[in-house]
């Protein structure tokens, strides 16, 4: 399978959702876990991320997957600089949801020199899911491997209330 098309640069690294049959298995993938999710099942970690937009002050949700590493929580952007980043790097507080339970928390991001042993847990566990977007680099890579598609991939530390 190719890779998708992205940003040629690592801090603007943007994967957008295609038209491709590809892209609607993956979507269709998404949706069903966003649903369970919806519903009060988390499956692998999946919550439903809500920040307020930057803009319209607004709730925004999306699927996510919450990565508990060494005694901490993060989440990472595998589709890299999406929406709900930029909202979360203004609001810089949101809400994890798994049915009617609501967690509030706290996000700081990480520089890109502490990522690499979160981006390796998070492929180690979640690799067949979004290894697509992460450009060949896997749990077993290099760590300058890691640093090196770092910038195009923001995670944040996840402090709740």
């Amino acid at each position: 399978m190719s890779q998708p098309a992205q940003s040629p640069d690592p801090a603007t690294r943007l994967i957008a959702p295609t038209s491709r049959l590809g892209a609607a298995a993956v979507r269709l993938l998404i949706n069903l876990v966003a649903a369970l999710t919806r519903a009060g099942i988390s499956l692998w970690g999946s919550r439903v991320l809500a920040v307020r937009g930057r803009k319209s002050g607004e709730w925004r949700t999306t699927p996510v997957n919450l990565l508990t590493h060494e005694g901490a929580q993060y989440l990472v952007a595998p589709r890299g600089h999406t929406q709900w980043v930029r909202n979360l790097r203004v609001a810089g507080t949101g809400e994890l949801r798994v049915g009617r339970r609501s967690e509030t928390f706290r996000a700081v991001e990480l520089p890109d020199a502490d990522k690499p042993e979160v981006l390796r847990e998070y492929l180690r566990r979640w690799k067949w899911e979004v290894g697509y977007f992460f450009e060949g680099v896997d749990a077993g890579s290099p760590t300058g491997e890691l640093l090196r598609i770092a910038p195009g991939f923001p995670v944040f530390r996840v402090t709740t209330d």
